[in-house]
């Protein structure tokens, strides 16, 4: 397995964690919250949201890295 298929299979495993962190953090249900149709009510993030938020922004920064590592050793 060479470093090219390695990346590889990190960026599709990282990007299926990214998905599910992102769905998890839907607030609304239905095609108008997802355009911004729910309240716009200040809401901070407590507990959970707060770390799920946080491991999410962890995960995207891997994410690109682990991009830009691949495209470099292409």
């Amino acid at each position: 397995m060479t470093l090219r298929d390695f990346l590889s299979v990190a960026q599709i495993l990282i990007s299926s964690v990214l998905i599910v962190l992102v769905l998890m953090q839907v607030r609304g249900t239905g095609f108008g919250a997802g355009l911004g149709g729910q309240d716009a009510g200040f809401r901070t993030r407590r507990g959970l949201q707060r770390s799920m938020h946080r491991l999410t922004i962890v995960v995207v920064i891997v994410f690109l890295s682990i991009s830009a590592w691949s495209v470099a050793a292409s």
